[in-house]
């Protein structure tokens, strides 16, 4: 037996360390985060997504009685992008997430499906996702690709 250690490296940044653009796209998140429609976890996401033509898509999580019919922010715009700018790169995601009943001090990453999910992304346009991602306050935290995140991705090689 052998053991493979496989690192994810993640860039923390202080919220007056982020460069000019990267403020701007936090600004979307956040924005579309407080529309999130989130009545039964009360936890609200927004994301935006910087396409390579300077697009913004901005989604938030949309929540529905009949679990898991909801929809994640994150799955929401790359799916929108991908739908509404074919043929556009996808390159930085910002996302950010509070609670309706306690502070969200830490970044939250995307789930596991909207990891899936970006990574088809990454491997269709065969260029890293940037991914960004904040709680409510504290430390941002940067990915460089979402391959990072996601390092034994399931993609179409595998069929």
């Amino acid at each position: 037996m052998k053991t493979i250690q496989i690192p994810v490296f993640i860039d923390e940044f202080d919220p007056d360390e982020l460069p000019p653009d990267i403020r701007e796209l936090k600004a979307r998140a956040e924005a579309a985060r407080e529309q999130a429609y989130a009545p039964y976890s009360r936890f609200r996401v927004g994301a935006a997504l910087l396409l390579d033509d300077g697009t913004v898509v901005t989604a938030n999580n949309q929540e529905n009685a009949a679990f898991p019919s909801g929809m994640c922010a994150e799955r929401i715009a790359v799916w929108y992008a991908g739908a509404r700018y074919p043929g556009r790169v996808m390159r930085k995601l910002f996302i950010s997430a509070r609670s309706e009943t306690r502070t969200v001090d830490r970044p939250v990453p995307p789930c596991g499906a909207c990891r899936q999910a970006i990574a088809e992304y990454e491997i269709k346009q065969n260029s890293p996702i940037e991914i960004w991602f904040a709680g409510e306050t504290g430390k941002i935290w940067r990915s460089p690709s979402l391959e990072n995140l996601l390092p034994l991705l399931f993609d179409r090689h595998m069929l």
